[in-house]
């Protein structure tokens, strides 16, 4: 069985047209209802479209350069003090936001903005402090036509039998 959700794949390269505030505010919308754990929602989602302060979140993470290429920096932020699994509830809401994103014909690209100095930065360039942090980001646009040549990130997947287990 080939499924839908095994066709979407992190986006790079954006196209240069903006994305709608209301898609953008859909988005969020539906990423908002994600489950977290005792329905504690310990997130905000800030959508920055300013070219400088896309560069700024740029160069907050090891890869984080999608951001500013995309039109839109999707920066979701949590709560510090929320408890330990925070980060797992802000990857289901990550998760979420991708594959809505995907449906809604956009491409997307989750980074990472670490370290904890730079997430405490992130935050600061998004107007929150104490105790947010933005830890992870999304880049968000039309997909943009694929570089040619060969890509330095590696294709395809692990076999099945290399990640799955029966007991």
């Amino acid at each position: 069985m080939d499924h839908p959700l095994r066709a979407i794949r992190a986006t790079r390269v954006f196209a240069d047209r903006p994305v709608p505030r209301d898609l953008v505010v859909d988005l969020v919308e539906t990423a908002r209802w994600t489950g977290s754990a005792r329905n504690r929602q310990p997130w905000r989602l800030v959508s920055v479209t300013d070219p400088a302060v896309r560069h700024a979140l740029a160069r907050l993470g090891q890869y984080a350069l999608p951001l500013a290429a995309a039109p839109v920096a999707l920066v979701l932020l949590s709560d510090s003090q929320a408890g330990a699994d925070t980060e797992f509830d802000l990857g289901r809401l990550c998760q979420t936001l991708v594959v809505a994103a995907h449906l809604a014909g956009l491409g997307s690209c989750p980074v990472s903005l670490y370290p904890n100095a730079n997430a405490v930065e992130a935050a600061a360039l998004t107007g929150h402090g104490h105790p947010w942090r933005a830890h992870h980001a999304l880049a968000l646009g039309w997909p943009g036509e694929r570089l040619r040549g060969r890509s330095a990130v590696p294709v395809g997947r692990k076999a099945l039998a290399d990640v799955f287990v029966e007991l």
